[in-house]
C-alpha cells in the first residue's frame, strides 16, 4: 500500500530483457535508507519487488502482465521515474490510499501553465472514469492528485500545484504520452458493490 506522496525522482540506469520481461535499474538515493530485497516499491505507480540493491539503486523486474498494462515496457535509460516506498503503519496519509495496481492507461491531453500552477487534462479509460469524481482523487503517474473539473465523461482537469510540479517527474510529461492511472480505492469498491447489487436485483 501507499500514499501517492512522491518521496524522490529517481533514474533508469540500464533496462536488460529476462525472460518475458524486463529489469530495470533504478538510480536513487533517499528511497534506499531501510529499503531490502523483496520489499515492494511504487515506480511511476506501479507496485514493483526489489529483487537486487546497491548503495547507488535497486532493481526491479516487471514481468510480462505488467508490461501489457503499463508504461513500464516503454522506459530507456535516463527517464525520470516517481518513487515511494511501501506505507509503514502508523506513517501519516498526506495523500490518499493507493494500490500501486495500475486500473489502466491514460493520455496527456494538455499541459496548461496558468500563473503558478499547471493545468494537467487526462483523457482516462472507462475503468478509471466511473470511479472519477469531482473533487476525488487519483493517481497519476504515483502521484496522489485531485481532480479539479471533468470537463468529459472521459477526461479528468488536474490542477499541479509548484510543489508537485518541482519534486516529480510529472514536468517530463508531454501531450500524447501514456500514463499509469489508478482510481480511488473506495470508488472502484462501491460501483463493484453497487454493481453486484444491481445485477442480483437488491435494487
Amino acid at each position: 500500500m501507499f500514499t501517492g506522496i512522491v518521496e524522490e525522482v529517481g533514474r533508469v540506469r540500464r533496462v536488460a530483457p529476462v525472460h518475458a520481461g524486463r529489469r530495470l535499474e533504478i538510480e536513487a538515493a533517499r528511497v534506499l535508507d531501510g529499503l531490502r530485497h523483496g520489499d515492494s516499491i511504487a515506480v511511476d505507480g506501479v507496485c514493483q519487488t526489489v529483487v537486487d540493491l546497491d548503495d547507488t539503486g535497486f532493481a526491479v523486474v516487471a514481468v510480462a502482465p505488467t508490461l501489457a498494462v503499463t508504461t513500464l515496457g516503454s522506459f530507456a535509460a535516463g527517464r525520470r521515474v516517481n518513487l515511494e516506498r511501501a506505507l509503514a503503519l502508523g506513517d501519516r496519509l498526506g495523500g490518499h490510499l493507493v494500490q500501486g495496481h495500475v486500473d489502466g492507461l491514460g493520455t496527456v491531453l494538455a499541459l496548461d501553465p496558468r500563473g503558478e500552477h499547471v493545468i494537467l487534462d487526462i483523457r482516462m479509460p472507462a475503468v478509471v472514469a466511473e470511479v472519477s469524481v469531482l473533487h476525488g482523487s487519483i493517481c497519476v503517474n504515483g502521484v496522489s492528485l485531485t481532480i479539479q473539473e471533468l470537463p468529459a465523461a472521459d477526461v479528468a482537469r488536474i490542477a499541479l500545484v509548484p510543489y508537485t510540479w518541482d519534486h516529480t517527474a510529472l514536468r517530463d510529461l508531454r501531450p500524447g504520452d501514456a500514463v499509469n492511472l489508478e482510481g480511488d480505492m473506495i470508488g472502484k469498491f462501491v460501483v463493484h458493490h453497487l454493481s453486484r447489487t444491481a445485477r442480483a436485483g437488491a435494487v
